[in-house]
């Protein structure tokens, strides 16, 4: 088949493709499986599926080709203004959500420009313009976007100071994980959903902390702490004020150098004991905080997430087989420098020299 230079067939090409389908329709009409008509032609068995529908409900004349789909009929202005009222939200054009869907951006174009549009064809002419049908990332309306500014803010103050000390900067956050494993995809029959038996009841908790170090000129690092909690008596639940406090030194040990620390504002990391601590170390210590709702700043994040997908779907019999997961993906991770500076890129920050 011949196409033209901007895609499309040519004259001879459009010429070719209606006498195979005249052809098809004859088989057709002497009742002819697609899957043989399909292998004589050397056509799809799917379009070949798509024909002998549109015969039996408009005949021969339904199944020819319906010619040249022509020009666009939204111009580049047009198409310019469009993507700007969609990049506005759905909640801007009176939708109580904020989900874009076909049908709405089809009703979107009739409002604005009078022009009818079917889904499907508002479906090719959102992918011919770069549109695609994505999962959104969730963002807290309390947060502020002028302090999530990577280039002011603490953030640019701590890049510079760690420049100017030669420390090294780590992103501390914490996470932790109970018997029952995240979900996980995994492949099943169509119309039988997958099921994965777990435990209901309680039997420990895992709690996880982690800090991701960076140093311009320096393999990055990763440390981090575990602790087991099932359920005994005076047993802790999670980490405390003073783990933090022997974790940095440790870390401080590790890296052998200076420490400027990032993280976010909770509780535990504001109590009285944790800032006599930094203030009795501030010679090698300096701590900034993450600004309100912006865990998507935290490289530290993404660690957390790579070690719940390497865990998804883990029936585990006891906590001590969690522990082990997840202390062995991190041990991974910490071979693997390329990793973690991968979790740094996925922040949008970067470190220079």
């Amino acid at each position: 088949m011949r196409y033209a230079q901007g895609g499309g067939l040519t004259d001879a090409g459009r010429a070719a493709r209606e006498r195979i389908r005249l052809r098809a329709v004859e088989r057709f009409e002497h009742g002819e499986k697609d899957k043989d008509i399909a292998a004589e032609l050397r056509v799809s068995q799917r379009s070949m599926e798509r024909w002998r529908k549109a015969w039996r409900e408009r005949g021969r004349e339904g199944a020819l080709s319906r010619g040249s789909p022509g020009r666009p009929r939204l111009g580049p202005a047009q198409m310019e203004w469009l993507e700007r009222e969609l990049e506005c939200g759905p909640l801007a054009h009176g939708w109580p959500d904020q989900r874009w869907t076909l049908a709405r951006m089809k009703t979107l174009i009739g409002r604005f420009f009078y022009i009818s549009y079917t889904v499907e064809g508002t479906w090719l002419l959102l992918k011919r313009h770069g549109w695609s049908w994505q999962q959104p990332a969730w963002r807290a309306i309390e947060r502020d976007d002028d302090a999530v500014n990577v280039e002011e803010g603490g953030l640019a103050a701590g890049k510079r100071q760690a420049a100017v000390r030669g420390a090294w900067i780590a992103f501390e956050d914490e996470a932790g994980q109970s018997m029952t494993p995240p979900r996980a995809r995994t492949w099943g029959r169509v119309g039988r959903t997958p099921v994965v038996r777990v435990r209901g009841r309680g039997s420990g908790r895992l709690s996880m902390v982690g800090m991701c170090c960076f140093k311009p000129g320096s393999r990055s690092r990763l440390v981090y702490g575990l602790r087991e909690y099932r359920g005994r008596k005076d047993e802790p639940k999670g980490f405390g004020w003073r783990d933090f406090c022997r974790l940095l030194v440790r870390a401080r040990i590790q890296l052998g150098g200076p420490i400027v620390l990032v993280w976010d504002n909770v509780r535990l990391h504001l109590t009285r004991g944790m800032r006599a601590f930094i203030d009795r170390n501030s010679d090698w210590l300096t701590v900034f905080q993450l600004p309100t709702h912006a865990p998507d700043l935290n490289p530290q994040e993404g660690i957390w997430s790579l070690v719940k997908r390497e865990i998804g779907g883990l029936v585990a019999a006891d906590l001590s087989q969690v522990t082990r997961a997840v202390e062995r993906k991190l041990k991974q991770v910490q071979y693997r420098p390329g990793v973690i500076d991968g979790c740094l890129a996925g922040t949008g920050l970067a470190l220079g020299t």
